[in-house]
């Protein structure tokens, strides 16, 4: 485990998040939990990693958020009725899929589903091929954001149908409320807003 580098140690790459560093970490202990140097090993790596991210960030390369540069400040007291297992954040599997962005992560995709979300309205109605158009523009942008957090090309791709398939199923269920639009543009912002949220909010 010396002969790898610290984050290799973690089964990390040098781009990994700090959320997904200490996500490695807790893990790690966790299986490597009756093997004591293993795991002074692993809080040594850690520790290395933070202290060159606190290095980047004193050279104004990266911002280290408050809880990790302050973990104290996190600390709570497990109550007397914990069970091991169970998380106050819900299932491994649920953690793991949904994602806390940042503004930027937000932003950007708004960005551009706003924009497609105008095109359609405005040009919709005399282009109806504008809609596919910018449909497909839309799966595309929210494979990319998708891809970008985790690089991991399957699982966008099942985000990506899945909410595009939400999306068309819920926009023809509401599609009686659109007042003003045809079914086929309320159909298409309603896909867009959809994946929108899966491009912000999953991983």
């Amino acid at each position: 485990m010396s002969d790898l580098s610290h984050y290799q140690q973690l089964g990390l790459t040098e781009d990994a998040s700090f959320d997904e560093i200490q996500a490695a970490k807790e893990r790690l202990k966790q299986q490597h939990s009756g093997d004591q140097k293993v795991i002074e090993n692993i809080e040594a790596a850690y520790d290395s990693i933070l202290m060159d991210r606190l290095r980047l960030r004193q050279e104004g390369k990266i911002k280290v958020p408050e809880r990790i540069r302050f973990p104290e400040k996190q600390t709570k007291k497990v109550p007397d009725s914990f069970t091991p297992g169970l998380t106050e954040k819900g299932p491994v599997w649920l953690q793991k899929l949904i994602d806390t962005p940042s503004q930027a992560d937000i932003l950007w995709p708004t960005g551009i589903y706003v924009v497609l979300g105008a095109i359609s309205i405005y040009s919709g109605v005399s282009q109806p091929s504008i809609l596919q158009l910018t449909l497909a523009l839309g799966v595309g942008g929210c494979l990319y954001f998708l891809n970008r957090k985790e690089n991991k090309f399957g699982r966008a791709v099942l985000l990506t149908v899945g909410g595009l398939i939400l999306g068309l199923i819920l926009g023809g269920i509401l599609s009686a409320l659109a007042t003003g639009l045809s079914t086929e543009i309320f159909i298409t912002l309603v896909t867009f807003l959809v994946l929108w949220m899966v491009s912000c909010f999953l991983r």
